[in-house]
C-alpha cells in the first residue's frame, strides 16, 4: 500500500530473503514476534542442518551493506511506532487510554515528529481535564500515554525528537502527579513529580520542574507540613523566573504556607511578590487548567492567607470577590463545581464560623459538598470546616446536619461524574 520508494523496494527485497530462507532476520527476531503475536521459534525455525539462526554477519555475497542499512533503519522507525502500542494495549484492553493510544499510533504511524505533535496535544487536552475530570479516569488515560510516550522515548535514540519525547513525558508525568494528589495517593504524586523533574533537566526546562515543585508544596501544605511547604515554594522560585504562571503562582503558595506556620511578616511580603509577579505576566496566559492561574484583585490564596493570620472578616470579604470573579460568571461556571470552587466554598464556611456566622458557614459547606469530584484537597478543607463548627457550635442542628453530610461525602470515591472545566483555584 505504500508508494515504490527506494526504502519499500529494499524492504520487499529483505522481506523476500527472509521468505525464501536465505537469512535470518535475527536482530528483529523478538520484536517482530511480538508485533503478530507469535513466538521467535514459530516465525524464525532453525534451518534442519542447524542448530541456531545464521547470524546477520553471514549473509550470501549478493546481499548489499547499504540496502541492509536502509532497510534496517525503516524497519526501526515503523517497529518502534507500531509494537510500542501493541505492547501496552493487551494491558489496558479496552479500558481507559485504550482508543487514545491507538490515535496516536495510526496517526504517528508515518513520521516520529507526527506522534511528538500528538502528545503535545494531549498534554493541552488533559491540562484542561485533570481539574475538572474524575481523577481516577483522567489518570488511567494519563498513565497508558505515558507509557506509550517512554516506549519511543526509549527507542528514539539520539533522534532529534528524542529531547522533545523527554518533556513530553515529563509533562504528562507532571498530570499524573495532579491527578494522583486529587485522589489522595501522595506516594505516587511524589515519584511522578521527581520523574518530571528529572525530565526538566535532561530538556533544560525549568518551567517543568518548577511545577513539580509547586505540586509538591501544594501536599505538602493540605497535610499540615506549613514549613515544609513554604521551603519548597521558596525553591520554586528559583528555579522558574519571574513573569511565569508558576512564579506567581509559587509566590501565592509561599504566602498562605507562611500564614499557616505564623510568620505574618513573611506572608505580608509574599504577598507583595506574588501581586508583582502577576503583574509581570504577558498577555494571554491560561486561566483555566493545570497551568492556569486565576486573575483576580488579590493574588490567588489570599482569603485562605487572612483566614489562617486570623482575620477572618477580611477573609470572607475577599473569598466574596474571588467566588464572584472567578467562578459566578456563567461562561466559567455553568452550573458545575469543580474543585476548586468547592475549596474557595469551603474557605469561605470557615471564614463565616470563625465570625460565628452559623447559617452562613452551614450553607458554604452544603455547596462546596454539592459538586460530584470530592478531590483530596477538597475533603482536607471539608473536614476542616466539619471540626470547627463542632467546637464553635457544639450541639447545634445545623453543625450536626453538615457532619452527616461530610461523612457521607468522605464515602465516595475520588471523583464522579464529569465536569466542565475551571480555574483550579481556592480563595
Amino acid at each position: 500500500m505504500h508508494p515504490e520508494t527506494k526504502h519499500i523496494k529494499g524492504l520487499a527485497r529483505q522481506l523476500s530473503r527472509w521468505e525464501a530462507g536465505e537469512h535470518c532476520p535475527t536482530d528483529w527476531a523478538v520484536g517482530l514476534a511480538r508485533l503478530f503475536g507469535s513466538t521467535v521459534e514459530e516465525l524464525f525455525p532453525a534451518p534442519p542442518e542447524q542448530a541456531v539462526p545464521v547470524p546477520m554477519r553471514q549473509q550470501p555475497a549478493a546481499w548489499q551493506p547499504g540496502d541492509f542499512g536502509e532497510v534496517s533503519e525503516l524497519l526501526r522507525r515503523v517497529f518502534l511506532k507500531r509494537s510500542a502500542a501493541f505492547a501496552a494495549l493487551p494491558a489496558l484492553g479496552d479500558g481507559p487510554g485504550h482508543r487514545v493510544v491507538q490515535a496516536l499510533e495510526i496517526l504517528g504511524s508515518d513520521r516520529l515528529a507526527d506522534t511528538v505533535d500528538g502528545l503535545g496535544e494531549l498534554i493541552d487536552h488533559y491540562a484542561g481535564s485533570v481539574c475538572a475530570l474524575p481523577p481516577a479516569e483522567v489518570y488511567d488515560e494519563l498513565l497508558a500515554v505515558r507509557s506509550f510516550a517512554d516506549h519511543l522515548r526509549d527507542g528514539a535514540g539520539t533522534s532529534p525528537v528524542s529531547a522533545d519525547l523527554a518533556l513530553a513525558s515529563g509533562w504528562l508525568s507532571h498530570l499524573l502527579a495532579v491527578a494522583a494528589c486529587d485522589m489522595g495517593e501522595h506516594a505516587a504524586a511524589r515519584l511522578w513529580c521527581a520523574d518530571a523533574e528529572r525530565r526538566s533537566e535532561q530538556a533544560r526546562h525549568p518551567d517543568l520542574a518548577a511545577w513539580s515543585v509547586l505540586t509538591r508544596a501544594m501536599i505538602a501544605f493540605y497535610q499540615g507540613h506549613s514549613r515544609q511547604s513554604v521551603t519548597l515554594s521558596a525553591k520554586g522560585q528559583q528555579i522558574a523566573p519571574i513573569g511565569t504562571v508558576v512564579h506567581a503562582k509559587l509566590a501565592s503558595q509561599e504566602m498562605r504556607a507562611a500564614a499557616m506556620v505564623g510568620e505574618v511578616d513573611r506572608m505580608a511580603r509574599a504577598r507583595t511578590h506574588a501581586a508583582a509577579a502577576i503583574s509581570a505576566l504577558p498577555d494571554g496566559i491560561p486561566e483555566t487548567g493545570a497551568f492556569s492561574i486565576a486573575l483576580a484583585e488579590d493574588p490567588p490564596y489570599t482569603a485562605t492567607s487572612l483566614l489562617l493570620a486570623g482575620r477572618s472578616r477580611e477573609a470572607v470579604a475577599a473569598t466574596g470577590r474571588v467566588i464572584q470573579t472567578v467562578y459566578r460568571p456563567e461562561k466559567r461556571q455553568r452550573g458545575e463545581h469543580p474543585s476548586g470552587y468547592a475549596r474557595s466554598l469551603l474557605i469561605l464556611g470557615l471564614a463565616h464560623a470563625e465570625t460565628r456566622q452559623l447559617d452562613q458557614a452551614v450553607a458554604a459547606g452544603y455547596d462546596a459538598l454539592a459538586g460530584s469530584r470530592p478531590a483530596w484537597p477538597t475533603m482536607v478543607l471539608a473536614g476542616r470546616l466539619d471540626r470547627v463548627l463542632a467546637e464553635n457550635f457544639t450541639g447545634a442542628r445545623q453543625a450536626e446536619d453538615y457532619h452527616a453530610r461530610y461523612l457521607e461525602a468522605c464515602s465516595l470515591p475520588a471523583g464522579g461524574a464529569g465536569q466542565l472545566a475551571a480555574p483550579d483555584e481556592d480563595a
